[in-house]
């Protein structure tokens, strides 16, 4: 069983108190000492003295070193806050302008279909490269593959450059000018690729350039949309589509991605486009 030590009576004197203690085995001159000093007594003075210094400390670190950096803190969001609504109305007035004004691209610059002629053919139509580059997709490549094979544009004046032989194979049975092309390095990852497969001698002809991330699913009038503002406009080098998502309505995080990404499109990119400001290219290269 254990032992229980009985609680020490007060009357108990201090000689009493040492052979006690002595008894459990602390020397009894310890013990005297530090009752005959007054060490009990000390060790409260001190005990209660840093209990009031600590608050003390603990303002005085407040004042000198928390208030100010929090202070900082809160201006500094403050200003970027303003910074961000300012830059929000200023965008929004620039789209309410090309809104009421029609400064839609078509009226901004020139654009006209583009027309097969009767003596020409299709080299009416401009040499067009469509590369899908792509790294482990193997969930959506059919379905980009396949809608960058059905643009509406003639086969000959198209060339397509994928990394999925059985797919390349197989839409190059059904007439399609695609070209099956993959390196043995990832240096520069997409836009390496993108670079890589502009090197081949067939690129050569083409006049421009589509790409599109492995899961895109262009619709089939794309390049007849986008390539006449290039090729009526020689001083536009880049155009850009806005983004559709065809899972939208899967979920609530599709949803709030669309809306996030719907403002990007039509009010961030639209008000730098119109502005002539710097905008985001729309991709991952």
């Amino acid at each position: 069983m254990a032992r229980v030590t009985p609680p020490i009576p007060h009357s108990l004197s201090s000689s009493s108190v040492a052979s006690a203690a002595a008894g459990d085995g602390v020397p009894s001159w310890v013990v005297l000492g530090f009752f005959s000093g007054g060490g009990a007594e000390r060790a409260m003075r001190w005990a209660g003295g840093v209990a009031e210094r600590v608050p003390q400390a603990w303002r005085w670190v407040r004042v000198a070193a928390v208030v100010p950096v929090m202070k900082l803190a809160i201006f500094l969001s403050l200003a970027m806050t303003l910074m961000i609504l300012a830059e929000k109305l200023a965008m929004g007035a620039v789209c309410l302008a090309v809104k009421a004004f029609r400064l839609k691209p078509e009226r901004r610059y020139r654009w006209e279909p583009i027309t097969p002629d009767l003596e020409a053919g299709d080299s009416a139509y401009p040499m067009v490269l469509v590369q899908i580059p792509m790294y482990n997709e193997s969930e959506v490549y059919k379905l980009s593959i396949g809608a960058a094979c059905g643009l509406d544009w003639p086969t000959k004046r198209m060339i397509i450059q994928d990394l999925v032989e059985t797919e390349c194979n197989k839409w190059k049975s059904k007439g399609l000018n695609i070209h099956y092309e993959v390196r043995d390095n990832r240096k520069g990852y997409k836009a390496g690729a993108l670079m890589e497969g502009m090197k081949h001698a067939y690129v050569r002809e083409c006049d421009y350039i589509a790409m599109f991330d492995a899961d895109f699913q262009p619709e089939s009038d794309f390049l007849a949309r986008t390539i006449p503002f290039l090729l009526h406009n020689p001083d536009i080098a880049l155009v850009q589509a806005r983004w559709k998502f065809v899972n939208a309505d899967e979920c609530m995080l599709t949803r709030m991605q669309e809306m996030s990404l719907d403002y990007h499109f039509k009010i961030e990119q639209e008000a730098g486009s119109s502005t002539f400001a710097f905008f985001g290219f729309n991709g991952t290269a």
